[in-house]
């Protein structure tokens, strides 16, 4: 390993064109001095680069899922500085667009939810599997027929409902310190959205206005409803309340300033929160839920089929990171999503596109990169698969989107729709609603097959021509 690092530091330009070095899940993010100093033919022979690229300013090499790994030996080789994230943001924005600041600063927002939230979209799609009632218990589920498994998903379910239930509190508190707030006051605040004092957001519905708790203050009345699982509300509360409190430091007086900020900053924030922000987020996220289901709704199969054919592109812009907004918002708001079955399919069309580059290329070193791209592709991270082959051949990627689109036009065709969102790729079938289970499988077979017999029937075209 060191001699490969060793050889990437050198390959960039040396450890003197090394202006900034970041890392994100799979990637090295460099920002250099000169990059026309970086080989990038020679990088990509090395055997631990899947794949090179340049966005927004920063060129950055895929690694794969040991990239914290790799980062940490290349810090502990030179005598590159570990840059604060708000330098890196100074020299990376310089050069991105509006979309692309937009799709980072969300990034950074939800970025330390995720793993919370595939975790927690595993638990839900075990419990969704021992909940469904099979054939071979007499149409029982699993959990109707043995105690063990009752207990295992009641006791899951603790999990899950920390996990998503209680979503808007790590939303607001990451939201909060994405803006420089101080943690702990917005995980105050996210907590008085969820708190058991109010009426829970899934029984809004159900409750008569008239039957809904208040605040009363004589001269005016505040109803006490809950935010759970809410995305877009929670995001503007954070957003407000950290933004509050970083200019309320600057103008108030070092001597009262950790009494008077805080008191100040909690009162009004939560206080707006449930009068003017939360419905209004509300009302925004419905609006999103409502765009998307239209959007299929309307346009049917063939709004599957074209998301399902951009969303890989969108992962090299690095825009996908607003999908897992949208996805919890609809969640939220309806209880599925048609949205994540689709992103699961193109991970798996992806990865078939490079399973067939397995069998176009059979030299071993190939294969070296290849496979475990086609496996990471398999179980949710695409990056290695579609940096590091897809995109050096163009069609293989191109096949994947095709594939990618037909599965993506069948899964809507049939409604398809998840409970929650958890690991992409094969395991995605684990969170699809029990009644679309046979129907996404189905879409899985196209997404699987049809890039792999695309790409091979491509590849001998250009082979015979």
């Amino acid at each position: 390993m060191n001699k490969d690092i060793s050889k990437l530091i050198e390959l960039v330009g040396g450890e003197q064109n090394i202006s900034v070095l970041s890392h994100c899940m799979t990637r090295l993010r460099f920002i250099l001095k000169d990059e026309s100093l970086a080989n990038v033919e020679e990088l990509e022979k090395l055997s631990l680069v899947k794949g090179t690229f340049t966005q927004a300013g920063q060129f950055q090499i895929v690694v794969g899922n040991d990239v914290a790994e790799v980062y940490k030996e290349i810090i502990a080789v030179t005598n590159i500085e570990v840059a604060s994230k708000e330098e890196i943001k100074k020299q990376a924005t310089g050069n991105m667009n509006i979309l692309q600041k937009i799709a980072m600063f969300l990034a950074e927002i939800f970025a330390p939810i995720i793993p919370a939230i595939i975790v927690g979209g595993l638990i839900l799609g075990f419990r969704n599997v021992i909940e469904m009632p099979m054939g071979i218990f007499d149409g029982q589920a699993l959990i109707d027929t043995s105690q063990f498994w009752a207990g295992t998903d009641q006791f899951l379910w603790l999990i899950g409902e920390a996990i998503f239930h209680y979503l808007p509190v790590y939303v607001v508190w990451s939201a909060y310190k994405r803006m420089g707030g101080t943690p702990v006051l917005g995980l105050v605040i996210g907590v008085t959205l969820v708190s058991p004092q109010l009426l829970n957001a899934y029984a809004v519905a159900g409750t008569a206005p008239a039957d809904i708790p208040v605040w009363d203050f004589g001269f005016a009345q505040i109803q006490m409803i809950g935010y759970q699982a809410q995305v877009v509300p929670a995001l503007l509360v954070g957003l407000f309340g950290g933004l509050l409190e970083v200019n309320l430091t600057k103008r108030v007086h070092s001597s009262v300033r950790m009494i008077v900020v805080p008191f100040v900053v909690l009162i009004v924030t939560v206080l707006l929160a449930h009068t003017i922000i939360g419905p209004f987020g509300w009302w925004i996220g419905e609006l999103i839920a409502a765009a998307v289901i239209w959007l299929f709704d309307t346009l049917g199969f063939i709004g599957g089929m074209i998301f399902g054919f951009f969303y890989a592109p969108l992962v090299i812009t690095g825009l996908h990171h607003t999908t897992n907004a949208i996805d919890m918002q609809i969640i939220a708001q309806t209880g599925t999503t048609p949205l994540w079955p689709l992103i699961a399919l193109s991970n798996i069309a992806q990865g078939s596109a490079v399973l067939a580059m397995v069998f176009i290329h059979r030299d071993a070193s190939s294969r070296e990169l290849s496979i475990p791209a086609a496996i990471s592709a398999y179980l949710g991270v695409t990056e290695p698969a579609m940096f590091g082959v897809n995109l050096k051949y163009v069609y293989p990627f191109l096949c994947g989107m095709i594939g990618s689109s037909i599965a993506g036009g069948f899964s809507i065709l049939m409604n398809v729709q998840a409970v929650s969102i958890g690991v992409g790729g094969l395991p995605g079938i684990l969170s699809i609603q029990a009644g679309h289970i046979f129907s996404f499988f189905i879409a899985m077979c196209i997404a699987f097959f049809v890039p792999l017999v695309l790409t091979l029937i491509v590849s001998k075209r250009k082979a015979s021509n």
